[in-house]
């Protein structure tokens, strides 16, 4: 375990025994059944928070509309993890002891998923993490054992890093890569080391790992670095803040060749940061596309559109499906015990969800398919289709 993990978790326990009590039952005398909505609502990673919290929203509304769920309207009690995993303990704490949810969904980053799912299991909260995608956050890294409370329902990145490694090879063929990773990142580190081994076995080699931070701002110099080098590809598994500013200034000493990286990269603020024009050639691994023809998919993309004027990104698609399966389990469970409603959640199989057909696997995770998305002009483009 990480000094900055440890911290977390005896942040977390400390928080626990302050507040005095655990979270147990719901209150089966309540009018509604809470169901928490943990988000990056502010901080680095805003837009993804944003999305998510308006997909799981939009699920409750559907469903409340419908009559709720055990003759009982869902109540969303949203809370903000402000990008940080410290206040992801402190958001979900709060969510077990003092709002009483019978349930968690919600956070895209798997530092902040790690950490809320530390509180999770220890109050014994089903807790459905959105689009963490780090093994670490349904297994636990010390015993290796399946976490008992946590669940996603989202791919994970030995997948989405293997589908990386893949395509570069195959559909770009290149094979020479260079990789920049946010050493201060759970999720880009975890995702560089999954590529790598895939990219390496497969055949290509890696010129070179260089490593960045978490908000910073200035690349030039580790870029004119990998310029030297003559890579065909570089490989940023990153979130969209900085990933927008290393595609920029890459371009402005003139680095042309391809960039890639992973779903870290969906959000409106990447051309607006990146820019349009520098965005072209490059390529990232997510859960969704809206492309996706579909009618189900269609129907959801239109219904998004008009309940928030905007076309959902796949945070927003993830969470309006995890939501869904979570009431779908506490259906199935006839309960708001959250024993019960972890056993249900455990069972999921082939839920016919937007990221389509979902079965959570032995060790919680979903398995379903990944997407390659092209950046074309500011735009996202769908290129192919790859499963499990």
């Amino acid at each position: 375990m990480s000094k900055s993990t440890y911290k977390v978790v005896l942040l977390s326990m400390f928080v626990l025994l302050m507040a005095g009590v655990l979270a147990g039952c719901g209150d089966s005398a309540s009018k509604d059944i809470k169901i928490g909505v943990l988000n990056e609502m502010t901080g680095s990673n805003a837009t993804f928070g944003a999305s998510s919290a308006n997909g799981a929203k939009m699920a409750i509304k559907e469903a409340n509309a419908k009559g709720g769920v055990l003759g009982k309207q869902i109540q969303a009690v949203i809370a903000d993890n402000k990008s940080e995993p410290s206040e992801a303990a402190n958001a979900m704490t709060k969510l077990a002891t003092q709002d009483k949810v019978v349930a968690v969904t919600g956070t895209f980053s798997s530092s902040n998923a790690i950490a809320a799912s530390n509180v999770a299991e220890a109050t014994k909260l089903p807790y459905m993490a959105i689009g963490a995608t780090n093994p670490k956050v349904t297994v636990d890294e010390q015993s290796g054992k399946v976490k008992n409370y946590t669940f996603r329902v989202c791919f994970i990145d030995p997948f989405q890093g293997t589908v990386g490694a893949n395509f570069v090879l195959n559909s770009l063929k290149l094979n020479k890569a260079v990789m920049l990773v946010d050493s201060s990142s759970d999720y880009s580190k975890g995702l560089a080391a999954f590529f790598k081994d895939a990219f390496v076995k497969g055949g290509g080699s890696v010129l070179a790992e260089e490593s960045y931070l978490q908000k910073d701002q200035d690349f030039k110099t580790i870029l004119t670095k990998v310029k030297a080098l003559n890579a065909e590809v570089i490989y940023v598994p990153g979130y969209y803040e900085e990933v927008g500013k290393i595609v920029k200034q890459a371009r402005e000493i003139g680095i042309t060749v391809p960039i890639v990286g992973g779903d870290g990269w969906d959000s409106p603020k990447l051309v607006e940061i990146g820019t349009g024009a520098a965005l072209n050639n490059t390529y990232f691994t997510n859960h969704y596309s809206p492309d996706d023809t579909s009618a189900t998919s269609q129907a959801f993309v239109e219904s998004y559109k008009k309940e928030y004027g905007q076309a959902p990104d796949a945070m927003a698609v993830l969470s309006y499906d995890g939501t869904n399966i979570l009431i779908d389990a506490i259906k199935r469970a006839n309960s708001v015990d959250p024993e019960k409603i972890r056993e249900a959640l455990a069972a999921t199989k082939d839920y016919l969800a937007i990221t389509g057909s979902t079965t959570l696997n032995a060790s919680h995770d979903a398995v379903k398919n990944a997407v390659i998305i092209e950046m074309k002009d500011g735009k996202q483009v769908f290129k192919a289709t790859v499963k499990p």
